[in-house]
């Protein structure tokens, strides 16, 4: 059955109140004659976290700082600590990764760090309520970052309702493509939560424009053909393709894998929206998992790649 709600910049909107779209220059959207005050859903009341953050961003001409971390590792307390710690050193989005058994699209990096959250057997449900707890110290947005199997056994719509209750924003599922979302993606739109979905190299004209029109909050693109994990560089196709999937979509545009250091994100950051960095902060999570020092060197180095991102 086709989802009876258009995905918009600014959040989810019935498709008969679509009408008249009033767009910023560079990466704001569209709204309704009338504004959003009258609308029913979740996002009348307020403005999702994403959406607020890049209009944010774009006001000031700034790219954001997206930053990746795995959540129980090395326990949901930690993961706690480490949010309101990057926040604090300028990440302006946090992507939260639900450890998953079989992460196809993660690199050893990532891999290690589902393999130690789940020998605390950290579940999606716990993640769930760890962000409502969360939600009551800080306002960053959070994304989730999983694969479809936690979803599905938690249950689609369930997880949207409660994902949305706790102050989730949104989710990346990364083996759920568009064509076989449509129970999920009308599940989190009629919860206002941002549907982020993976544009690659190897995409297509007819897959951006897919892809840009189903993701809100913002679109993710892969730097690079294959898994999750740290390069020495950064591809030379990045800035075309961006530039490509801007003359599809006025969303914000967020490059990421193989981008671990200030430099990489200096460069990235030219062109792209926002900057997304995992396997390089998930590594000296790991290496420092027993230390005392674990919070206050993950946030001293996220502060380095967040400040790369600022003009």
């Amino acid at each position: 059955m086709p989802c009876p709600y258009i995905a918009g910049r600014a959040g989810i909107l019935p498709a008969d109140v679509r009408e008249r779209p009033s767009r910023d220059v560079r990466r704001g959207g569209w709204a309704p004659v009338g504004g959003y005050k009258t609308l029913p859903y979740r996002i009348a009341e307020e403005m999702n976290r994403i959406d607020a953050k890049f209009s944010e961003l774009n006001a000031s001409g700034q790219t954001g700082f997206i930053a990746y971390i795995t959540a129980g590792d090395p326990t949901l307390e930690v993961t706690g600590e480490l949010v309101l710690a990057l926040e604090r050193a300028g990440t302006d989005v946090i992507e939260l990764g639900i450890p998953f058994s079989d992460p196809l699209a993660d690199g050893p990096v990532n891999q290690a760090a589902a393999e130690r959250a789940l020998k605390h057997n950290v579940s999606l449900a716990d993640i769930v309520r760890f962000t409502g707890e969360l939600r009551k110290k800080t306002s960053i947005p959070v994304v989730f970052f999983t694969y479809f199997n936690p979803i599905f056994k938690y249950g689609v719509e369930r997880f949207a309702q409660d994902a949305a209750t706790a102050g989730v924003d949104g989710a990346l599922v990364v083996d759920l493509p568009p064509e076989e979302s449509s129970d999920y993606k009308a599940a989190m739109d009629a919860a206002g939560l941002s549907t982020v979905y993976l544009l690659a190299p190897t995409s297509t004209q007819h897959r951006i424009k897919l892809v840009s029109g189903n993701s809100t909050g913002f679109v993710y693109y892969v730097s690079r053909t294959g898994v999750t994990g740290m390069r020495e560089s950064v591809e030379g196709s990045v800035k075309p393709m961006v530039e490509e999937i801007r003359g599809f979509t006025d969303k914000p545009v967020a490059v990421g894998f193989g981008i671990s250091k200030p430099q990489h994100v200096k460069e990235v950051a030219q062109y792209a929206d926002g900057v997304v960095v995992g396997s390089g902060i998930v590594r000296l999570v790991g290496e420092l998992q027993d230390s005392p020092n674990v919070v206050s060197e993950v946030a001293g180095f996220a502060g380095e790649l967040a400040a790369a991102t600022k003009k």
